[in-house]
């Protein structure tokens, strides 16, 4: 049976193309061999599973050690209700042991403890029954919270001071989460912001994306089983658009081998890795939505909201910048500077906050297109003013995030436009005070350059036209528009300083400047 491209669950060598699970964890050996107790945290769909499934099946083959990956997830219901919570997580325990260990190594009957012991009570018995030394790989630790997470920490941490004898030698803990990014409410704060009470791990280690080898190795598997190709443009544009994160990595090509060439007789190429692409960001699958739903968070909010206005962070705690990072969010820039990770979760992002304001856009009769169903730039601009004079102020309400709810409402409104049959990307980045579009449609592009008028600053217009003439170099247009929203304390009433004007660049770029 071929193998396939796989974007859920554990990756198996024999049903899916896949690198070594433990690459990139090169370290890990060391930490279980030393005995240490130690942290894994990386995003969702990037490996950890995989990693650590291969890990204890891997240790307990090699007859020096048992070891299994126990969840505690099912315990996440009782915040507060501590016996209730061990109970389910024991329960699991067993019916995973079973599953995954040979009987002579399954751990004895828990025995009884009082609640807020009994997971220490188990893990000791176990440890005394057991004849190898026990290495544990405790996942979704983070889905616990408060009391609960509180009391498991703590009796791991209580566990630890009896090994080898009556505890494990090596524990891991694995999720989304750093320990200081723990959520429980405790001081005040919802987190831990620190990594007390399990201030005994050796290490907190995450996984990194793949490299450009990885990617091209990956591919290259598909290639060897099917004999379809991936041409090299088309794995560098994985490459560009994922920046290698394994998910993506993993969906692009699914998407191109099972429903845009599905015939391994066909080439795989960059233009259809951007159809690929446009697939993703509009199926919106369990992993981009688990990153959608992050947005919520204020903490998130406080970072990615000031980069899509193209503003400075301000005050935002290193930890928070930090956070975003190990959620896979955002990266460093080897230039300088946070950017969003890769560029389809740059085109995610802000397509999720527009979810809200196009589901409150009224009908809009589509009189931006000729009797041929071209778009006509003019009628578009029409139809726009008419559209943000009836309905701009009322639906800025409608967007969660305040700081860019005009760019957020006019994106929504040119999302009803492609949906025709267009395209609409975006560039954005800290620092810059800007959001740049380019709207797609048939033969037509379409540059805009958002800007805002905020009180105390002066008027945008000149830096406006000079940022949009750069841009539209890069398109090779040689028209476009400016738009610039006046959100000044005394801007005059949207009714009277709504209106058009005709600018020129530098270059001779012909630009439609509009005030909102």
């Amino acid at each position: 049976m071929n193998r396939w491209f796989n974007t859920a669950g554990p990756c198996r060598s024999e049903k899916h193309y896949m690198l070594p699970p433990l690459a990139r964890l090169p370290q890990i050996d060391l930490l279980i061999q030393q005995e240490n107790y130690f942290v894994l945290h990386a995003p969702r769909q990037i490996g950890k599973t995989t990693a650590i499934l291969t890990l204890a099946d891997r240790l307990t083959r090699s007859g020096q050690y048992v070891s299994a990956v126990l969840s505690v997830e099912i315990g996440a219901p009782f915040p507060e209700d501590i016996g209730s919570a061990e109970a389910a997580i024991l329960a699991t325990w067993r019916d995973t042991c079973e599953i995954f260990l040979p009987p002579e190594l399954q751990p004895p009957h828990w025995g009884e403890a009082p609640p807020g012991q009994r997971i220490r009570h188990a893990l000791q018995r176990w440890t005394k029954a057991s004849p190898l030394p026990l290495v544990l790989l405790i996942d979704e630790i983070d889905a616990l919270r408060d009391q609960t997470l509180l009391s498991v920490l703590r009796q791991l941490r209580d566990g630890y001071f009896n090994r080898p004898k009556g505890f494990p030698v090596s524990i891991g803990l694995i999720g989304l989460r750093d320990v200081r990014d723990y959520k429980v409410v405790s001081g005040g704060s919802d987190r831990l912001n620190t990594s007390s009470p399990f201030n005994i791990k050796a290490e907190s280690l995450t996984l990194s994306n793949f490299s450009h080898a990885d990617v091209t190795n990956l591919y290259q598997q598909h290639t060897d089983d099917t004999g379809q190709i991936f041409t090299p443009e088309a794995v560098q544009l994985a490459f560009d658009l994922t920046q290698c994160q394994p998910w993506l990595v993993n969906a692009l090509a699914r998407q191109l081998t099972t429903v845009i060439a599905p015939e391994p007789t066909i080439n795989i190429t960059p233009v259809m890795v951007a159809e690929a692409k446009e697939i993703l960001i509009r199926r919106q699958d369990t992993h981009l939505d688990s990153l959608a739903e992050r947005l919520r968070e204020n903490r998130i909010k406080a970072i990615i909201e000031p980069m899509l206005a193209g503003l400075d962070l301000g005050n935002v705690p290193n930890e928070d910048i930090q956070f975003v990072q190990d959620l896979g969010l955002c990266r460093m820039d080897p230039q300088g500077g946070l950017a969003i990770a890769n560029p389809i979760y740059r085109e995610v992002l802000p397509r999720v906050l527009t979810v809200t304001p196009m589901a409150s856009l009224p009908q809009i009769a589509p009189s931006w297109l000729t009797a041929g169903g071209e778009l006509d730039v003019d009628r578009l601009l029409h139809a726009f003013l008419d559209f943000w004079l009836q309905h701009g102020e009322a639906l800025l309400k409608s967007a969660s995030y305040p700081e860019i709810a005009p760019h957020l409402v006019l994106m929504a409104f040119l999302h009803r436009v492609v949906n025709g049959g267009g395209t609409l990307e975006r560039e954005y980045a800290l620092g810059r005070d800007r959001m740049d579009l380019c709207l797609s449609y048939g033969a037509v592009i379409l540059g805009i350059e958002l800007k805002v008028w905020r009180t105390g600053r002066p008027d945008p217009l000149a830096k406006g036209l000079e940022q949009l003439e750069g841009y539209l170099s890069r398109l090779k247009q040689s028209s476009g528009w400016l738009v610039i929203f006046d959100r000044r304390q005394n801007a005059p009433l949207l009714v009277d300083r709504l209106s058009t004007e005709a600018a020129t660049t530098n270059s001779g770029q012909q630009i439609t400047v509009i005030r909102a």
